[in-house]
């Protein structure tokens, strides 16, 4: 059995790949807005699975942080537009606080290779 971590540092690994299965790290977007951010944010998953070997067809979960529940329209807007409509993961969305106040959205998501 063996794990294989990416863009790590004291804290964190942005991608870990174990029996299969590829885990993102928690992923924000930059911009004005949170339509913006959440644009900015899905690339950077885009980004990230292609480097572990996926693509967001294979994606088995997802959970979505917002820092406004009134925003979420607009977040679900850019989320429909992107995700693969014949293969959506599981997903569960909340309002948080996030790390920094300018962040609206974060994202961490499950793949499969």
């Amino acid at each position: 059995m063996s794990i294989t971590r990416m863009h790590s540092g004291a804290r964190m690994s942005q991608i870990v790949v174990h029996n299969g299965v590829v885990y993102l790290a928690g992923q924000v977007g930059e911009g004005d807005d949170i339509a913006a951010q959440t644009t900015d944010m899905l690339a950077s998953v885009d980004r990230l699975l292609a480097e572990a070997g996926t693509d967001k067809s294979k994606l088995l979960a997802a959970t979505v942080w917002v820092a406004d529940m009134a925003e979420i329209a607009e977040m679900n807007a850019v989320w429909d537009a992107w995700i693969d409509p014949a293969n959506p993961p599981a997903r569960a969305c909340t309002e948080a606080a996030m790390v920094l106040p300018k962040f609206k959205v974060e994202v961490m998501v499950t793949a499969a290779l």
